[in-house]
C-alpha cells in the first residue's frame, strides 16, 4: 500500500460570500535526483514514494537497461534537498550506457529534456505486438479501477494516476504522482520487479496524451493506451507509427478511438 505523502494545510477559503476557516490535503513534491553508475542522470520534482519502482520504470523506458537483471543494484538515501537514487548497472551495460551518455547535453527528467538534437528527441520506437481485442465495457470499467484506487488523489486533487490491467482478469497496479510520465514509470517499475509482462494487457491514465507517454508504452510494449483526456497530435502520429492503439476522453461510458481501432470490439 502506498504511504500518504499528503501533508494537511488550513487555507482561507471564500464561499457562499464570505471568507472561513477551511482544511485542504496537498500532496508533498520533492527532488529526486537518479543517477547511474555515480553520473547523475536526471532531477526531477515528483511525489516521494515507490522510488525504487519509479527509477526501475525510468531506466527501463529510457532505455538504459533492457531489463531488470542489468540492474546489480540500487540505493535511495533521503537528504535535507530530496532524495538521492543511485543505480548501479553491470559492467557490460555500463560500457553502453557510458557512449550514451556522450550524445546528452544534459539530465533527461521528461525523457526529452537535455537530448543534443532533434533526431535524438525523435525516438525510434518499436513497433508493440497485437496485444488482447477489449471490448468497450473493459475499457469504461478499467477507468473505474484505476478510480477507486487513487487515494491520493482522492485526498488532494492534485497528482495524476497511471494504471496496468491484465487483459485477461482485472486491475494489477496503479501509481500516482504530481508528473504523470513519473507515474507510468512506477508502473513499469513495479511490473518489472513483479515480473508481470507488460504487453498482456494495457494501460490507463488520467491525464492528456503527450508523446513522451506514447514513447513510454511503445518501450513496454503495451498495445493500449486509454486516457481520461485527449491526446496531442504528435502523440497520435507516434501512437499510428508504433502500433499502439490509442483511446482518449474516456468519460463515463463513452470514448474516442484516434489509432488502430481494431483491437476493441465492436470499432471495425
Amino acid at each position: 500500500m502506498s504511504q500518504d505523502t499528503s501533508l494537511l494545510q488550513t487555507p482561507l477559503a471564500f464561499r457562499q460570500g464570505r471568507f472561513v476557516s477551511s482544511e485542504r490535503a496537498v500532496p508533498e513534491e520533492t527532488a529526486i535526483a537518479i543517477s547511474v553508475n555515480g553520473s547523475t542522470h536526471a532531477v526531477m520534482m515528483a511525489t516521494p514514494d515507490h522510488v525504487r519502482e519509479l527509477a526501475i520504470g525510468l531506466a527501463l523506458n529510457e532505455r538504459i537497461v533492457d531489463d531488470l537483471s542489468q540492474v546489480e543494484r540500487i540505493e535511495v538515501e533521503a537528504s535535507e534537498l530530496g532524495l538521492d537514487c543511485r543505480l548501479w548497472l553491470a559492467e557490460e551495460r555500463a560500457r553502453t550506457y557510458v557512449a550514451r551518455r556522450r550524445q546528452m547535453t544534459g539530465p533527461v527528467g521528461c525523457g526529452l529534456c537535455g537530448v543534443e538534437s532533434l533526431e535524438l528527441a525523435s525516438r525510434d520506437l518499436p513497433v508493440v505486438g497485437e496485444g488482447a481485442t477489449l471490448s468497450p465495457e473493459r475499457i469504461v470499467r478499467a477507468m473505474d479501477e484505476m478510480s477507486g484506487r487513487q487515494t491520493l488523489g482522492a485526498r488532494t486533487r492534485a497528482v495524476h494516476a497511471a494504471a496496468f490491467h491484465d487483459a485477461e482478469g482485472g486491475h494489477v497496479v496503479t501509481r500516482e504522482d504530481v508528473g504523470r510520465h513519473n507515474a507510468l514509470d512506477k508502473v513499469a517499475g513495479h511490473l518489472a520487479e513483479a515480473g508481470v509482462d507488460p504487453a498482456q494487457g494495457f494501460l490507463t491514465i488520467t491525464s492528456r496524451v503527450s508523446v513522451e507517454l506514447i514513447q513510454k508504452a511503445a518501450v513496454m510494449g503495451v498495445s493500449l493506451i486509454a486516457a481520461v483526456s485527449a491526446p496531442t497530435a504528435l502523440a497520435i502520429r507516434a501512437a499510428e507509427g508504433a502500433g499502439v492503439t490509442l483511446v482518449a476522453v474516456v468519460r463515463g461510458d463513452e470514448f474516442e478511438i484516434f489509432t488502430h481501432p481494431r483491437r476493441v470490439e465492436g470499432a471495425l
